[in-house]
């Protein structure tokens, strides 16, 4: 399917085809939008985060499969979760068909803890001096049993599509801040905290020299590129994530 006939659809979906109402929605000019469809092209990831119902895997395989996400709760899908902190070559996967709460107390008994889910800003704080996260900053808290033998510090959620097929957006990855670079798992998924481009969440790898590391998204439309080491302020590595099926 062509660019255009996607952004036509959306629009369709969106406004019943009022590309000015659709641009308002985007934040950009009527003119973008024109310019777009002249252009054959359009922002991916602007569109994806303004029309969170759209499928990601339509957005990138030009429009084959549903456009739409399926209409989803957590009482009526599939939970997958995926803990990869045993070791780095054990994982352990499993789908839960009726996922059910389970109250702290009886979590505490069990040696299970309660994980915040933080958000992106205080991420990008965890870095600082004793690697504290505010309780303001803190969403909810959640139990998990398959994290019950990971260190997991946080949880955050996946945004954007340059992690695309390992994360979808919305996920849900747990982490566990590193204290020493020492710690590093070269080619392994990293929340990355930068002072100017904020969160980031990468693959790791070495950079051309000892003051940058190299960044590689799972998304091959994404270019792998260098973050200086001193633009660095915490580093955590993805022990497992949680996502809807």
């Amino acid at each position: 399917m062509e660019k255009t006939e996607m952004l036509n659809a959306i629009i369709h979906h969106c406004t019943g085809g009022n590309k000015a109402q659709f641009a308002n929605i985007l934040g950009v000019t009527p003119q973008t939008i024109s310019s777009w469809l002249k252009r054959n092209t359009f922002d991916i990831e602007l569109i994806f985060a303004k029309c969170e119902y759209l499928n990601p895997a339509w957005l990138l395989s030009s429009g084959k499969g549903a456009m739409l996400k399926e209409s989803s709760s957590l009482q009526g899908d599939l939970v997958q979760v995926r803990s990869v902190c045993s070791s780095p070559e054990t994982s352990i996967d499993s789908t839960l068909d009726k996922p059910e709460a389970i109250p702290f107390a009886e979590a505490a008994r069990n040696g299970l803890h309660p994980i915040p889910l933080v958000t992106r800003k205080a991420a990008a704080g965890f870095g600082n001096g004793d690697f504290s996260i505010e309780e303001a900053d803190v969403k909810e808290y959640y139990v998990i049993p398959k994290f019950k033998y990971c260190h997991v510090d946080f949880m955050i959620e996946v945004s954007g599509l340059s992690m695309y097929p390992h994360f979808n957006p919305g996920d849900v990855i747990a982490c566990s801040i590193l204290r020493s670079t020492q710690f590093l798992q070269w080619n392994k998924c990293h929340v990355i905290a930068t002072r100017e481009q904020g969160i980031l969440v990468k693959r790791l790898m070495p950079g051309e020299d000892k003051k940058h590391l190299r960044a590689v998204s799972d998304n091959k439309e994404y270019p792998p590129f260098d973050i200086p080491v001193d633009e660095i302020t915490g580093i955590a590595v993805v022990v497992g994530h949680v996502g809807l099926e």
